[in-house]
């Protein structure tokens, strides 16, 4: 009977996402970081797949494929996360890593919103480096459907194992701009 209530909770969850089929693409460029993304449901409602691959002139390259689900509150959403990520560190061994995280979205008038959200992983779910952590905060503005633009701050940041130095993918600021059909 529990089994019923689970399977009925789990694809109710999958509904409350009203545009489950969006699919959604953006770049952002930083000073030596460029992060290319891809997504598939509404990131703000429901259910979400999303993929990224950011690259540093310097510092090496990660990728990740991750899920969230976002439970919207009014002009709010909240959610949680999880991302299996590929490490390759220019500094560093290459790896693996398993990252969880939350974030945090206010619809600020119908075209406006910020955001922000946090993901990291600790060592005992890191292969070839010590740890992962990253953060985005920022604003997106629809110029007109389906284009948007966006700006903002992000962190990316691989700590090496063996006392090397660290990996920073990225710490700076970033503009961006993406499709969300």
């Amino acid at each position: 009977m529990m089994k019923k209530y689970l399977l009925v909770g789990a694809i109710s969850a999958l509904f409350v996402a009203g545009n489950a089929n969006a699919v959604s693409m953006n770049i952002q460029a930083g000073k030596h970081y460029t992060d290319v993304r891809a997504g598939l449901g509404n990131p703000n409602a429901g259910l979400s797949f999303n993929g990224n691959w950011a690259r540093s002139d310097h510092d090496g390259q990660v990728g990740s494929l991750g899920t969230k689900f976002a439970l919207p509150l009014g002009p709010f959403s909240a959610s949680v996360g999880g991302k299996a990520l590929y490490l390759s560190p220019k500094d560093g061994d290459d790896g693996a890593a398993l990252a969880g995280g939350v974030g945090l979205n206010w619809d600020i008038l119908p075209s406006l919103s910020v955001y922000g959200e946090a993901y990291g992983s600790p060592e005992g779910l890191t292969s070839g480096s010590k740890s992962y952590y990253e953060a985005d905060v920022g604003a997106q503005l629809t110029v007109f459907k389906p284009l948007h633009v966006n700006a903002g701050y992000r962190v990316i940041e691989i700590e090496n194992s063996h006392n090397r130095s660290n990996n920073k993918l990225a710490d700076g600021f970033y503009v961006g701009a993406g499709l969300s059909f």
